[in-house]
C-alpha cells in the first residue's frame, strides 16, 4: 500500500508534544501503582488509586464509561488476556498481572500497559513468559520506521514470539491514537514482512502484544468484557504508545522511573 490511507492522521510537533506529557503521565500512573502491587492487593482498591492519581494529576480515565466500561483501568491477572475488569478479588503471591491505564490530558489519550510480578512465588515459565512478551514489544517497536510496513511491525513480534514456543493472541490489536482513543490504522502483532500500511512520519499509535504460554485461542466471559485463553494458559501484555519521526520511532509512555519490565526496584512498600 502506497501512502497512509485517508483516515490515518499524521500529526505534526505540537501533537507530539501533547503526546509527551500524556504518555508520561499515563508511565506515570503504572510507576505510582507498582508498590501497591502485592499479595493480598485487591484489585479493585489498586484501580481506585490509579483513578485518584490520575485525577489529582489533571488527567480523567478513558476507560471509565468507554462503551459502558466500568472502571477506570483494566487490571488482567494470569489468564486474563485482556479488559480484566476490577473487582474485590486478591491477588495471590505467584500470580502475574497487567495492568493497563489510558488516560485523558488535555484532550489527548496516553495509553499504556506493564505486567507486574506478585510476591516472590512466581514460576520459571511465568517470569520467562513476561520477558518474551516485553523483548517482543520492543522488537515490535524497533521496527517502526518511515518506509516500513505494519506487516514488518508485526512479523517482528510474531516470529520472535513464536521461536520462544509461545503464541501471539489474534483476536486483539494495537490501534491509532491521540485526540481519538481508537483510530486507525489496526496494528496486528502478527503478520508478513512488507504487507499492510507503510508508515510515515506523523502516525501515532500504540503497539500491545498479548502473548499467551499455550494456544492463541481466545474466548470472552459473560460480562462482556474480560478475555480469558480458552485452553486457561497463562497470558502477558505490554502497551506502549509510539509516534513515526523523519528517522525512526518515539515512545511516549516510557516509564520515567525507569520501570521497563518486572520486577521493579520499588522505594517504598504497600501496606494497602
Amino acid at each position: 500500500m502506497n501512502g497512509a490511507p485517508d483516515d490515518i492522521v499524521l500529526h505534526g510537533p505540537d501533537a507530539f508534544a501533547a503526546m509527551r506529557r500524556a504518555g508520561r503521565l499515563a508511565a506515570e500512573v503504572l510507576d505510582y501503582i507498582a508498590p501497591f502491587v502485592v499479595p493480598g492487593a485487591v484489585t479493585e482498591q489498586l484501580d481506585f488509586l490509579c483513578e485518584e492519581f490520575m485525577r489529582d494529576h489533571g488527567s480523567t480515565p478513558a476507560c471509565l464509561g468507554y462503551r459502558g466500561y466500568p472502571k477506570a483501568t483494566c487490571i488482567s491477572a494470569n489468564h486474563i488476556v485482556c479488559h480484566g475488569i476490577p473487582s474485590e478479588k486478591r491477588l495471590e503471591d505467584g500470580d502475574i498481572v497487567n495492568i493497563d491505564v489510558t488516560v485523558i490530558l488535555d484532550g489527548w489519550y496516553g495509553d499504556t500497559s506493564r505486567m507486574y510480578l506478585v510476591g516472590e512465588n512466581v514460576s520459571v515459565k511465568a517470569r520467562r513468559l513476561v520477558e518474551v512478551t516485553y523483548q517482543s514489544l520492543m522488537l515490535g517497536v524497533a521496527a517502526v520506521k518511515p518506509g516500513a510496513t505494519l506487516g514488518d511491525v508485526g512479523h517482528a513480534i510474531q516470529s520472535f514470539v513464536e521461536r520462544q514456543r509461545f503464541s501471539v493472541v489474534r483476536d486483539f490489536c494495537g490501534h491509532g491514537v491521540g485526540q481519538v482513543f481508537h483510530s486507525a490504522p489496526s496494528v496486528l502483532h502478527y503478520g508478513k514482512p512488507g504487507r499492510g500500511v507503510r508508515l510515515e512520519p506523523g502516525m501515532i499509535f500504540t503497539i500491545e502484544p498479548m502473548v499467551n504460554a499455550g494456544h492463541y485461542d481466545v474466548k470472552i466471559l459473560a460480562d462482556g468484557w474480560t478475555a480469558v485463553t480458552r485452553d486457561r494458559s497463562l497470558s502477558a501484555q505490554f502497551e506502549h504508545c509510539v509516534g513515526v519521526t523523519e528517522t525512526g520511532v518515539e515512545i511516549f509512555t516510557l516509564s520515567p522511573a525507569g520501570h521497563t519490565k518486572p520486577p521493579y526496584k520499588l522505594s517504598r512498600q504497600s501496606d494497602v
